[in-house]
């Protein structure tokens, strides 16, 4: 299982390890409904921050150019591209992440 670790300066790092006790595993959401359910846009909710976490594709440069017209990217960060097609399991991490939808 793919389990977020807190490390000492607060930072997360991402593994693939068993859960283990002190260790929150991510809310799964949904990933994209026309791929093959590999290497494919994935969200999840954090339930102990509430954060979405998303897996996408890279955007192009294209795409990151046009975004950095809005400011730098820091190198903790990424642009990444979801399809349209997602907006219903963004829509439904965003009601997790606010505690308004049962799983």
């Amino acid at each position: 299982m793919t389990v977020v670790r807190r490390l000492g300066d607060g930072r997360r790092s991402l593994q693939n390890w068993p859960t283990t006790e002190g260790v929150m595993p991510l809310t799964f959401i949904a990933k994209d409904p026309n791929t093959n359910g590999e290497n494919c846009p994935t969200v999840w909710v954090d339930p102990e921050t509430q954060d979405l976490v998303v897996q996408g594709w890279k955007a192009d440069e294209v795409t990151q150019s046009e975004c950095l017209t809005s400011g730098p990217i820091p190198e903790t960060e990424a642009v990444v591209r979801l399809p349209a097609r997602m907006v219903a399991a963004i829509r439904e991490a965003c009601n997790v992440a606010e505690g308004s939808a049962v799983r």
